[in-house]
């Protein structure tokens, strides 16, 4: 019985998030208001492009959530990157040093978060909350608290719904998304930082009685995560082709939730790529779904706030009954 138990448990665990993806899919099929435009190709596709900001922030968020922490600068941190991109291309920087400024600006403002959180002792909650004004602030600081113009380049086609070349099919970004996706699931599955990443979120005492160096690892894999924020700032700012300090605001509710819906655990020690990038399908398809039928804005939210909380307590149930 207990046998059975626990492989429902792990079925639960592999297809729960496929099944929930599936069932929001259905829901908004059968509304006949929306039907004839949801299930379109293109709609289909203008998901997936929407669905690349989240899923950079995700993907860095997965190793943050699996290692024991949270981060809740990410949405901070991607409107930072943006805003920075977009004032070096607009004074005169090449295309490509500008994406290699948001990028690392990210890094830095992750950096900062790892060192305050071991060097300090300190409450990721906490430090993260912190820094999340900090960042925000320096995002308006150096957009002067206005938007930032730039002049189109290259950067301005990553998120282009109808790429260029035409073979692509779909934005370069979403291409950058499933190669950056496809590299973090081998970093996690098959390297020996990546079980150190799941052993330090099961059990930080244990981990580091067992030598490993455990403010190292978690410092790295803030600093990992903020390179991801700082890559989704890039692609912000090539969907607006502005630098908007104001960009973002609470897009962290949607990373975290993204994480949790596919699996990943609070506690530490529990989540996937791949149940993270369907979670990300699935909040996108949620808002897609809602914009459709004309729903306000706080509905969207109440929504997702009631699904955070639904996927936290589906979690904490089987932890308890483990």
């Amino acid at each position: 019985m207990s046998r059975r138990r626990a492989r429902l448990g792990r079925a639960l665990d592999v297809f729960g998030p496929f099944v929930g993806l599936l069932l929001v899919i259905a829901l908004f099929a059968l509304i006949p208001e929306v039907r004839g435009r949801f299930l379109r190709a293109a709609n289909f596709k203008s998901v997936a492009t929407q669905s690349v900001i989240v899923a950079l922030g995700a993907l860095g968020m997965t190793l943050v959530i699996i290692s024991g922490g949270i981060d809740l600068s990410a949405a901070s941190n991607i409107a930072l990157a943006s805003v920075v991109t977009a004032y070096a291309v607009n004074a005169g920087a090449g295309p490509l040093l500008a994406v290699l400024l948001g990028v690392l600006t990210g890094g830095l403002v992750g950096l900062v978060n790892g060192g305050l959180v071991t060097r300090l002792r300190l409450v990721p909650f906490i430090v993260t909350m912190g820094m999340m004004g900090i960042a925000r602030g320096a995002a308006k600081w150096i957009a002067g608290n206005q938007k930032i113009d730039a002049p189109m380049t290259w950067v301005n086609e990553l998120m282009a719904k109808s790429p260029r070349p035409s073979w692509l099919l779909l934005a370069p970004g979403i291409w950058v998304v499933i190669l950056l996706a496809a590299a973090l699931a081998v970093l996690l599955k098959h390297t020996v930082f990546g079980r150190h990443v799941f052993a330090v979120g099961s059990n930080e005492a244990t981990a580091r009685l067992c030598g490993l160096r455990t403010d190292g690892i978690k410092v790295l894999v803030y600093a990992v995560s903020g390179l991801f924020c700082g890559l989704s700032g890039v692609m912000e700012f090539s969907r607006l082709t502005v630098g908007d300090p104001t960009v973002a605001v609470g897009l962290e509710l949607d990373i975290i939730a993204a994480v949790v819906i596919g699996g990943g655990s609070l506690s530490g020690g529990e989540g996937g790529v791949l149940g993270t990038m369907v979670g990300v399908l699935i909040m996108s398809f949620l808002r897609n779904g809602c914009t459709m039928m004309g729903w306000p804005n706080y509905i969207q939210e109440i929504i997702i706030g009631a699904i955070i909380v639904a996927a936290v307590a589906l979690d904490r149930l089987r932890h308890r009954k483990d």
